[in-house]
């Protein structure tokens, strides 16, 4: 497997390079977005690690013009820009996934593992689960042709569960994803959220699509 490493703190490159070598990946790396961009889209790699704040073209722009150029290639970006509207953005941009640093590098690995195994990938501008939509760019939802009025928060949880339609999701893997917090098990924030959220896309519709696995987290599906 062939890996693509934009990344201007050079320790932080190096260190990526070793690890990621001795796990068997051939890795690449280069220092500022132009170079990144150029590599990108001229070399063939498995799998692209994107910092954004990198020199002469910052990460939000290479990323949007490797989806432009019609590229598949899974890209994960790697950075220590950590708002909820920065993760959000490089999902819809076509990110496959998004990891903040500080990082542990066992968890790099499991993500790439799983990045890896679902192959090349790019993120659908509208999703559709029965009579639920969403559009990713332009951060709307729909139920039965009715606007959704959802918070970010509500809207980005939303996504979560289109973009992985019938997967129970776990309340840590909710406020992983959604909060960046580690969940504890004296809090409900999970479950006010969740319950917010059925307020607006199931309540007032007689099919309900937010589903409940008892001691396990929550599905999106329909039954």
């Amino acid at each position: 497997m062939h890996i693509l490493i934009v990344e201007d703190e050079k320790k932080t490159a190096a260190y990526l390079q070793k690890g990621l070598s001795e796990q068997g990946f051939v890795v690449d790396i280069c220092f500022d977005g132009e170079e990144g961009l150029l590599l990108a889209t001229t070399l063939e790699y498995d799998l692209i690690i994107l910092d954004v704040m990198v020199p002469l073209r910052d990460g939000w722009s290479v990323l949007k013009e490797i989806r432009n150029s019609g590229q598949l290639t899974p890209v994960l970006f790697l950075t220590a820009r950590d708002t909820i509207d920065d993760r959000v953005k490089g999902l819809e941009l076509g990110a496959d996934d998004y990891l903040i640093k500080p990082f542990a590098f066992v968890e790099l690995l499991a993500r790439i593992r799983s990045i890896l195994r679902r192959g090349p990938t790019r993120q659908a501008e509208q999703l559709q689960l029965a009579d639920l939509s969403l559009d990713q760019i332009r951060h709307k939802a729909f139920r039965n042709g009715q606007t959704l009025d959802l918070t970010p928060k509500e809207f980005t949880l939303l996504m979560l569960f289109m973009n992985r339609p019938a997967e129970v999701l776990s309340r840590t893997l909710i406020a992983e994803q959604v909060w960046d917090v580690h969940f504890e098990s004296d809090t409900n924030i999970i479950d006010v959220a969740i319950r917010r959220l059925r307020q607006k896309i199931d309540d007032p519709f007689p099919q309900k699509l937010l589903h409940t696995v008892r001691g396990v987290g929550y599905v999106l599906e329909e039954r």
